[in-house]
């Protein structure tokens, strides 16, 4: 059962940065709002451009229908395979009842991570509406593709045409896909759906969001598309899982999950990492994490 509130929380709570682009019945937004909501925005694109600058990428929006999908780009040998970077769910809620406006990550882990990866070509993909919005300028995002549909159909085919602009663009022979938190799942439907992933790593990744929200007690995500489904074509994906021993937003049972759909399988490989939890610690393992390479151990 809900509480009432008093007017004046009321008018707090709607004051508060992340809550407030549109005051909804009431027909007006104060200019302080729009100034907090500017700054909160601006400082989660300020550390994007903190993390990439001098690191020799190069941002680009690609029309992805109907969204345009955020790139931060290192190509430095065209035709070879390119190591493809996921965002994960970014700034999706606020509370367990209060969806975010904008995913924008406060910590975009997955970037973090593609700029420590010294690889020829390095390509960090961020979630529909994460630094940027939609093709028609006139739309806006909806709340829905960072919520129950942010495994949707549309979204899949939305990176499914970034990865054919992107191929086309550098005649890169193939990609690796490394995926973060959602991310993970992301990269994993594409790789089950694509035929030129050469293989698959995941950084605390959701990879069956069934079993993730029966663990945490909420609901389903209805509409969304779930690695597991994929499992015939995926126990064939040379791939490396990378799991937060201190994780408690995507525990190792996730990943187990996941890995006893796909049956038997040398495909599959794991890895526990202690003392790392779901956001922090990746940045510092990484260059060591990345030299394990994923491979389809058949035995002899």
């Amino acid at each position: 059962m809900e509480l009432a509130v008093s007017p004046l929380k009321r008018f707090i709570k709607v004051m508060r940065c992340s809550r407030l682009f549109v005051l909804r019945g009431v027909g007006f937004l104060s200019l302080a709002s729009l100034i907090g909501c500017a700054s909160g925005l601006d400082g989660r694109n300020q550390i994007a451009r903190e993390l990439t600058q001098s690191k020799n990428f190069s941002e680009r929006k690609i029309a992805a229908d109907p969204f345009l999908l955020t790139a931060q780009e290192r190509i430095t040998a065209p035709g070879m395979p390119i190591n493809i970077y996921i965002e994960g769910d970014g700034l999706a809620w606020l509370s367990k009842r209060e969806v975010s406006l904008n995913p924008t990550p406060k910590n975009p882990v997955a970037l973090r991570l593609a700029v420590g990866d010294f690889s020829e070509n390095v390509i960090y993909l961020a979630r529909p509406c994460q630094y940027s919005g939609m093709i028609d300028p006139n739309a806006s995002c909806d709340p829905a593709y960072w919520t129950n549909k942010r495994y949707a159909p549309e979204v899949l085919a939305s990176y499914n045409a970034a990865l054919d602009d992107i191929k086309a663009r550098s005649a890169a022979q193939g990609f690796h896909l490394i995926g973060f938190s959602g991310g993970g799942g992301i990269a994993a439907i594409l790789a089950a759906q694509r035929s030129d992933v050469l293989s698959l790593r995941s950084v605390a990744g959701n990879l069956d969001h069934r079993a993730h929200s029966e663990y945490h007690h909420v609901s389903p995500l209805a509409g969304s598309l779930n690695p597991p489904d994929f499992a015939a074509k995926l126990a064939y994906i040379p791939q490396y899982h990378f799991i937060g021993g201190a994780d408690k937003i995507v525990p190792e049972e996730i990943f187990q999950s996941y890995r006893q759909a796909l049956g038997a399988t040398y495909c599959v490989q794991s890895k526990i990492v202690p003392g790392v939890s779901h956001a922090d610690g990746w940045e510092a393992q990484w260059p060591t994490l990345l030299a394990l390479k994923p491979e389809c151990r058949y035995p002899a």
